[in-house]
């Protein structure tokens, strides 16, 4: 068992820049080592998972982006003993300055759908998306409180 135990929550965001390019990192280790893929980690204790995808994507790549709405699921089990689940945001680039996150990134940059489409070393997922196109993205509602008695410091609702 690993330190997230065998129900893993992690997000994946789809920065899209002014041109409609998108931007895809190479992880260095994983499943997905130097295969194009999309900035994405796993969602920490104190935090949302809208809260986390616009963190995993400035850490990775020092992009900074704001949220559109949530476009997918990817949901698989490991092994027939890890649940493995991530959320998919729809996300619009800030700016396209990157800096990589040398321990984790061999390489980042902003591409467009035909060039990844096209290319071997573009993640099933990234080819995935481009051929079914997320429709309307569910938008993301803050500043919600279901009661003291629960005791939330935040709460959002998806929808």
């Amino acid at each position: 068992m690993s330190k997230r135990g065998n129900v893993w929550l992690g997000v994946a965001g789809l920065v899209k820049d002014s041109e409609g390019k998108w931007l895809v990192v190479k992880k260095k280790y994983s499943g997905l080592k130097n295969l194009w893929s999309l900035p994405a980690g796993f969602v920490k204790q104190d935090e949302t998972v809208d809260q986390a995808v616009l963190r995993e994507v400035r850490e990775e790549t020092g992009i900074d982006a704001t949220l559109v709405g949530l476009i997918g699921v990817r949901t698989g089990v490991i092994r027939e003993e890890i649940s493995d689940n991530m959320l998919l945001f729809l996300l619009e680039a800030v700016d396209t300055t990157i800096t990589i996150q040398e321990e984790e990134l061999s390489d980042a940059r902003f591409i467009s759908e035909n060039e990844l489409l096209n290319d071997p070393a573009s993640s099933l997922l990234i080819k995935y998306l481009i051929e079914n196109p997320p429709n309307e993205p569910m938008l993301v509602k803050k500043g919600l409180n279901p009661g003291d008695q629960f005791q939330y410091t935040t709460y959002h609702f998806i929808k």
